[in-house]
């Protein structure tokens, strides 16, 4: 279709729309809470609700972190208020602003990449010790991709901290009761759903299954090491408890 190439264009447009909204993960930390993770309070999330576990960290202080897809001046800086060397990695001009902002109000330094994940990342080979991806890969079609660059682009012995989705989100209509789609979810694949994701302001995003997540990771190379699910934190599925996110934690192994 005319439109395939340029899909991840039109998300990052969509995201700052979001921005400009309110979204709230578009929202920037507050002084009061940066300085809070300077004196060792802090908490993370990679999906809606649960933080994710202080041991999945490795020690952070004068480490190489990459935020990827990870603007919005949320989580750099926090690794950035412990001690880390930060890079974040994000298309949305909107929530590179927020980086920058926040990066000049507390004076740390953060390398600001605009770039889209899809392709080649701007870094050389094993250049981070750590790699943190809320979700967000239900923006890109393919998601194996991503993974083989984040291996690519970390140390041995690096983690890659992930936040990803198992496509549930995707079935429901808006109401979260009614079953109004198969699987997989993919408008570059079918012209209705792609006017309506449009016309919703949804963007373009993708279902991915469990076997496109996890088994890619393991493809690409990863030892995974630890996983928990968790819910939209809101809604008919939150409601009934219906998991509809992963958090994992992969290694680089030496």
């Amino acid at each position: 279709m005319m439109y395939e190439k340029d899909y991840t264009k039109e998300n990052a447009k969509t995201i700052d729309q979001w921005v400009e909204e309110g979204w709230i993960w578009g929202i920037p930390i507050s002084h009061e809470v940066y300085e809070k993770a300077v004196n060792g309070e802090w908490e993370m999330v990679l999906t809606p609700t649960k933080p994710v576990p202080k041991s999945w960290f490795p020690e952070l202080k004068g480490k190489k972190i990459l935020g990827l897809a990870s603007g919005g001046g949320q989580q750099m800086p926090i690794f950035a208020a412990l001690g880390g060397i930060c890079t974040v990695l994000d298309y949305s001009d909107r929530q590179l602003a927020s980086e920058e902002m926040v990066a000049k109000r507390e004076g740390y330094d953060i390398e600001i990449v605009k770039a889209d994940m899809t392709k080649t990342f701007p870094f050389a080979d094993e250049t981070f010790d750590l790699i943190f991806h809320p979700v967000s890969n239900c923006y890109v079609e393919e998601v194996l991709p991503v993974w083989k660059e984040c291996f690519r682009v970390l140390k041995k012995g690096g983690i890659l901290l992930a936040g990803v989705d198992n496509g549930m989100n995707y079935i429901f209509d808006d109401t979260e009761t009614c079953i109004v789609h198969g699987l997989p979810y993919n408008p570059l694949k079918d012209r209705k759903l792609y006017e309506e994701a449009m016309q919703s302001g949804d963007g373009i995003q993708f279902s991915h299954t469990v076997e496109e997540q996890i088994g890619g990771l393991l493809k690409a190379g990863f030892c995974l090491t630890h996983l928990y699910e968790d819910t939209n934190g809101e809604g008919n599925l939150h409601e009934h408890g219906i998991p509809t996110f992963l958090a994992v934690r992969a290694e680089k192994e030496t």
